[in-house]
């Protein structure tokens, strides 16, 4: 018997709770991971409530990422004892995903655990994490560099956010981060942020589709109004990676920005990322990511916080980064 984190729909009424089940009703695939670690993203939320479009059949066990060790293994390029870990593909959305003892996935899925970071690290980063290293690496493949000028960071005391603003720190550039919680500043600047800005500076769109050039790059965790305000006030050349919604799927822009000062919109996705550029990113996030910065992110959690955890964060009252310990 496992222990999971259990989503059953009853007649359009999702329920979740930690049950005892046997492990043979795990799905089919060719490697068995003992699960120590997941964490809580905004698509967790939704499986474990809602469902959002995510979850295609009940009962479920949501869960998009987790880091872990191979028990067993159908496939040469893993074997018993190895550290792996997971983000997306599906997994946790139309698969069962990592909130519970064990979870059985396709090989392709994994990614050994890189040399320096510990499973728990891991899912400090997770998808979050892992799509803040992304947008990093997609700015600076676009050419941002230390020096160039305030680097934008919306959503910044989220998950995303808050990785990013740790990495892009750490590599020497000055970041400015955007929240509309002040009593966040303190954390965002622990993290390396030298200025904070107010959510409500940026939250309206303005009839002036360009105003002042501030901006040297941006990861955008917000969408909507913010970023089409941002996209008018970007450096002549300068790229914004967009990684989330937060502030809505709408965009009310111009391409005004993009034929008058050649900005760069860098859509991110986590979920379906090819293997070679997984691990670049993973390898990055040990070598850039300074772990003391990781651990101020960090809240504790077990299976039966999930829960509430998962309603919070749709409320976007989570901050920094939740490590579950489905253990525990």
């Amino acid at each position: 018997m496992i222990r999971a984190l259990i989503v059953e729909d009853n007649e359009g009424q999702k329920s979740a709770s930690v049950q005892s089940i046997e492990e043979d009703r795990l799905p089919e695939g060719s490697v068995t991971v003992a699960v120590e670690y997941s964490t809580v993203n905004y698509k967790d939320g939704l499986c474990i409530g809602p469902g959002g479009g995510l979850v295609r059949s009940y009962p479920h066990v949501p869960g998009i990422d987790f880091a872990g060790t191979v028990e067993t293994s159908d496939d040469d390029r893993y074997k018993s004892g190895d550290k792996v870990v997971l983000t997306g593909w599906r997994v946790g959305e139309v698969h069962w995903g990592g909130y519970a003892e064990k979870a059985r996935v396709d090989a392709d899925w994994l990614v050994p655990l890189p040399q320096g970071l510990t499973t728990r690290a891991a899912m400090a980063v997770g998808t979050a994490g892992f799509t803040a290293m992304l947008a990093v690496m997609a700015l600076e493949d676009h050419g941002l560099k230390p020096g160039a000028g305030e680097v934008l960071v919306t959503g910044a005391a989220g998950g995303v956010g808050s990785v990013a603003t740790a990495i892009l720190a750490n590599l020497g550039y000055e970041v400015a981060g955007v929240t509309g919680r002040p009593e966040q500043e303190d954390y965002l600047k622990g993290l390396g942020a030298t200025r904070i800005v107010p959510r409500e500076e940026l939250a309206e769109t303005v009839k002036r589709p360009l105003e002042k050039e501030t901006w040297a790059g941006c990861v955008d965790a917000v969408g909507g109004a913010m970023l089409a305000r941002v996209l008018g006030q970007m450096n002549y050349g300068a790229s914004v990676a967009a990684v989330g919604l937060a502030g809505g799927a709408g965009l009310p822009a111009t391409v005004i920005p993009f034929l008058l000062r050649g900005v760069n919109l860098l859509g991110i996705d986590s979920v379906m990322q090819p293997y070679e550029n997984r691990l670049r990113a993973w390898e990055r996030i040990a070598r850039d990511l300074p772990m003391e910065k990781l651990e101020a992110m960090i809240v504790e959690a077990g299976l039966g916080d999930l829960p509430k955890l998962g309603a919070d964060i749709l409320k976007g009252q989570v901050r920094g980064r939740v490590v579950v310990d489905v253990r525990a």
